[in-house]
C-alpha cells in the first residue's frame, strides 16, 4: 500500500498552499490599482522585457495563458491605455504587446506596495542564503516544467 505521508506529496501540497496564500496576500494592492493578478503579471513581464514589449506568442508562453487568453487580456489593457499592439517589422503575422507610459505609471504606483507585500509575506521570511537556494531550485524546476517561460526574454528579434 502506498504511503500518504510521502514527502513528494508534502512538497507539492506546500508549494500549492504557498502559491494560493501569496496570491491572496498580493491581491488587495493589485485591486486598489484596478488590476487583476494576470493584469499585473502581464504588465510586469512587459516592463522587464527588452524594449518593454513581447511577441503575443511569447507573452502567452511566459504567462501560461492560451493565445486567446492573452488576446483578451491585452485587449482590455489596450482599452485602458496600459498596453499597445505593435506590428512586427519582419513577420506580418506576428505582433507585439508593448507597455505604454500609462502602463508604466500604473506599475510605478502599485510596485512599492507590492514589494512591501513580497518582503512581508515571502522573501523577508527567508535568510539571504535561503532565498538564494530557493531561487536556484525554482529555476531548475521551472526550466524543466516550463521551458518556454522565458520566451522572448533574450531580446533577439525573430524573423
Amino acid at each position: 500500500m502506498q504511503s500518504f505521508d510521502d514527502p513528494r506529496l508534502t512538497a507539492m501540497g506546500l508549494l500549492s498552499e504557498v502559491q494560493v496564500g501569496l496570491s491572496a496576500k498580493m491581491m488587495p494592492s493589485f485591486a486598489a490599482a484596478g488590476l487583476s493578478l494576470i493584469d499585473f503579471e502581464t504588465l510586469i513581464r512587459l516592463s522587464r522585457s527588452p524594449r518593454r514589449r513581447l511577441r503575443m506568442s511569447d507573452l502567452a508562453a511566459q504567462t501560461s495563458m492560451s493565445t486567446s487568453g492573452v488576446t483578451r487580456v491585452v485587449d482590455r489593457l489596450e482599452r485602458e491605455g496600459m498596453v499597445e499592439r505593435q506590428a512586427c517589422d519582419t513577420d506580418r503575422r506576428a505582433s507585439y504587446a508593448a507597455l505604454t507610459g500609462a502602463g508604466a505609471d500604473t506599475l510605478a504606483k502599485v510596485l512599492p506596495q507590492h514589494l512591501d507585500d513580497i518582503d512581508r509575506w515571502f522573501t523577508g521570511l527567508l535568510s539571504p542564503e535561503e532565498l538564494d537556494g530557493l531561487l536556484s531550485a525554482l529555476r531548475v524546476i521551472r526550466d524543466v516544467v516550463r521551458p518556454c517561460a522565458t520566451a522572448g526574454a533574450s531580446g533577439e528579434e525573430e524573423a
